[in-house]
């Protein structure tokens, strides 16, 4: 079969479970995976998966190479898990019998063209994570406890060895989304660093890639902090954020990739809500940490009560991240010091 699912960071962790649900029913099957050149960087190394990574900037182009790399193959079953039209015309390229994609009330662009049959359209509110196991239902695969397994490489391990030595406690900010009004100011993160040195004495570390903006972030909240910090931004790959993850009490993001990446690690996520709703794509499972405030954007951005908002919604307008009050995002960080106490305590 294949999967079709180029984008982004967290969907595609997403679906990363869907593939560990087939093996899990079909060890032998056959499993190709188109996927964006930068998500590849993230599972590339997933055995048992064939990936075709795409340059999805190439446009035409991208679809003629697709076109050619699969000459002469025909699937069993196209899983189309991107409605985009983009994606739907460069799943044009792949011939397979059965072509499925998502239920009526959730096809847009075009998509219902590209496909021919439909995941069933849902009982309740869905996360994206339940969204994407919609597809093993439909090839009639038993339901099977969540899993990712995420491989993580040595040299990964050298580097979080490296950086963040020892078993000192270790708070992960990652504080930049890929959109950037998904993001949290400077201030908050400071401060909210600065409880967890001076109050639990956690070493913290700033984690993220080489953009401007994430730079200029990592900079702002170290000159509000009157300690240091371990600065990482632009120095880990994703694979070496894995490890340093894995070496932390939890990680405080906003939704963004890190986000469940970290959730798919067993890490805790005190994850920051305001743009986008977390019953939707929060930390799958694991919400306990997290800050929503995104039933108060809905009022105050678009005038409706949460439960009228549509699946889907997104609420990036300038400021909407400002509503996630700092003592609440605090509270949080002493809810999971709480818990950590209670998990370690001698019976």
């Amino acid at each position: 079969m294949c999967l079709f699912r180029l984008s982004a960071l967290g969907d595609v962790v997403h679906a990363l479970a869907l593939v560990r649900r087939i093996q899990t029913h079909w060890p032998k099957a056959e499993i190709t995976w188109v996927i964006g050149k930068f998500e590849h960087k993230l599972v590339g190394d997933v055995a048992g998966v064939t990936f075709i990574p795409v340059d999805k900037k190439q446009g035409w182009g991208a679809r003629k190479q697709l076109k050619e790399q699969l000459r002469g193959q025909e699937f069993d079953a196209l899983l189309l898990c991107q409605i985009a039209f983009r994606a739907g015309v460069l799943s044009s390229a792949i011939k397979a019998k059965r072509r499925i994609g998502y239920d009526w009330g959730r096809s847009k662009e075009l998509h219902s063209w590209f496909i021919n049959e439909r995941i069933a359209a849902p009982r309740h509110f869905q996360h994206v994570h339940e969204l994407l196991q919609s597809f093993a239902d439909v090839l009639a695969v038993p339901t099977a406890q969540t899993r990712w397994d995420l491989p993580v490489p040595d040299e990964a391990h050298a580097f979080a060895d490296a950086h963040l030595p020892g078993k000192i406690p270790t708070l992960i900010i990652s504080p930049c989304s890929s959109h950037r009004l998904r993001n949290w100011h400077a201030e908050g993160y400071a401060a909210v660093a600065m409880h967890a040195i001076e109050r639990y004495g956690l070493r913290v570390a700033l984690c993220g890639g080489p953009s401007d903006i994430e730079k200029d972030m990592a900079a702002a909240i170290e000159a509000r902090c009157s300690k240091p910090l371990v600065n990482l931004v632009g120095k880990d790959t994703l694979k070496r954020a894995m490890a340093l993850m894995q070496r932390a009490i939890g990680v405080l993001t906003p939704d963004s990739g890190p986000m469940h990446i970290a959730n798919a690690l067993g890490v805790p996520v005190l994850g920051l809500h305001a743009a986008s709703d977390s019953r939707r794509s929060g930390a799958f499972g694991n919400l306990r940490y997290t800050v929503d405030c995104f039933p108060a954007a809905c009022e105050k951005f678009e005038h409706k009560a949460h439960a009228d908002t549509p699946w889907g919604t997104k609420i990036e307008y300038e400021g909407v991240m400002d509503l996630i009050p700092v003592q609440a995002v605090i509270a949080k960080l002493d809810l999971l010091m709480a818990d950590r106490v209670a998990k370690y305590a001698p019976d």
